[in-house]
């Protein structure tokens, strides 16, 4: 069997400025890139009509094509990591194993597990960071302790930022990639999974959107964001480059990118929020869970405009505007009291950009429940957020034309009323 080095494709579907490739390319030959269809995570998607797994198949096919037009290719399996490898064991002399973390609960997870085998068979694994600028246990108080909270955070990671100068990577030595003729690549359909109608943003860094962010970035009939989320999400651009044009155009779109690695540093060091309230006391508060409301929110039939516009979104084209998202996720918690569980898994469901991380912040912020979080006693009203952010109801008449009809529902709950019981609710709760 011919010796053989492993790149391990996973958050970062791209060549350029890829840190574990690179690294791979400069001190290994013969390395062959690959990419697993995950079946723990696959086999939990209830909708096979998935735009994520579609799009990450095209920025495989992408990727392949760039490998073969190397002389290289891209070996893509499908099943679960530990199978994959045994199998691949048996089929290649493996001298190491190159990566880029993760730092999500499954993904540590299945990294120690593949990382074990590979040393049970005498083989290194070698993981970079590269999906963030500063990775979990970099940026610290002066105790040596993660930050709870963001504007200190954020603070220390614009220092730490400006004196390191991280810089993206060069090209890497292409002529280490192991020379192999072009490898079959497993269908969606043989996956279960079919094909979609929604379309994906392009992967372009507007800077001329960037530049303007900060005075565009909350009006959500405008094309004011850059919609680079999906990207970031699955790397198919570099969050080292993004953050350069972001440092020289815009300060608050560079906050952005801040709250990004804030979220995944506060997941590392607190896997329970997964699944429990960051401040242990929220876990009292008693949600209502009304299944009928529940699903008039899922579906954007609540009878407050702004909500329903948002959801509709969603449900179309697998966005919404953050301006909305907090709209909808404060009406859902506060206005309804439904546990913020249940629509952090609907948004988990329906988001092209979801990442566990930012997902689970944002839901907890909007609750009250999470780090840094709007206070239990700030409960946004739909329609002075609808005045301020979409004064002539462009956004709103866009999602929903049966405006002002009798065909578009009355509200499901009365604003004043909704605030004062959320209100009630959280300090009985919290003053037990």
């Amino acid at each position: 069997m011919e010796k053989i080095t492993l790149f391990w494709f996973r958050r970062d579907l791209r060549l350029e400025d890829n840190t574990g490739l690179f690294y791979a390319l400069q001190q290994e030959k013969n390395v062959l890139p690959i990419f697993i269809f995950d079946r723990n995570i696959l086999d939990k998607l209830e909708d096979k009509a998935d735009a994520r797994v579609e799009f990450i198949h095209s920025q495989l096919a992408e990727i392949k094509s760039q490998l073969e037009e190397k002389g290289s290719s891209l070996l893509v399996r499908y099943g679960t990591p530990e199978e994959i490898y045994r199998k691949l064991l048996n089929e290649f002399d493996i001298q190491a194993v190159y990566t880029n973390r993760d730092y999500e609960p499954y993904a540590k997870e299945r990294d120690s597990k593949i990382e074990s085998l590979l040393k049970e068979n005498g083989i290194t694994f070698l993981s970079f960071k590269d999906q963030v600028i500063f990775e979990p246990g970099e940026i610290l108080n002066g105790s040596g302790e993660f930050y709870k909270v963001f504007t200190p955070f954020s603070r220390n990671w614009l220092e730490k930022y400006r004196s390191t100068k991280v810089q993206p990577l060069e090209n890497p030595a292409w002529k280490n990639l192991h020379p192999i003729s072009s490898l079959p690549m497993i269908s969606l359909v043989e996956m279960g999974f079919e094909k979609t109608a929604i379309q994906i943003p392009p992967k372009v860094a507007d800077q001329d959107i960037i530049s303007h962010y900060d005075k565009t970035r909350n009006f959500p009939s405008q094309h004011g964001t850059s919609r680079l989320g999906i990207h970031l999400r699955f790397g198919t651009v570099s969050v080292r480059k993004l953050a350069q044009v972001a440092a020289q155009l815009n300060d608050t779109y560079l906050n952005e990118l801040i709250w990004r690695e804030f979220y995944m540093m506060i997941l590392a060091y607190n896997p329970q929020v997964v699944d429990r309230a960051f401040k242990p006391a929220y876990d009292q508060i008693p949600w209502r869970n009304n299944t009928d409301e529940f699903q008039a929110w899922c579906e954007g039939k609540t009878g407050f405009p702004i909500v329903d516009a948002g959801m509709r979104e969603l449900n179309n084209t697998g966005y919404m505007h953050n301006r909305v998202r907090m709209v909808v996720a404060s009406f859902l918690t506060k206005h309804l009291l439904i546990d913020w569980r249940w629509g952090e898994a609907y948004f988990a469901k329906k988001l092209l950009d979801f990442d566990l991380s930012a997902n689970n912040g944002g839901w907890q912020w909007a609750a009250g429940t999470g780090t840094d979080a709007q206070p239990y006693f700030r409960v946004f009203n739909p329609d002075s957020q609808t005045e301020k952010f979409d004064k002539d109801l462009k956004y709103i008449k866009k999602w929903i034309p049966e405006l002002g009809t009798s065909k578009y529902p009355k509200p499901i709950v009365d604003h004043k009323f909704a605030r004062v019981r959320a209100i009630d609710t959280y300090k009985q709760a919290l003053n037990q």
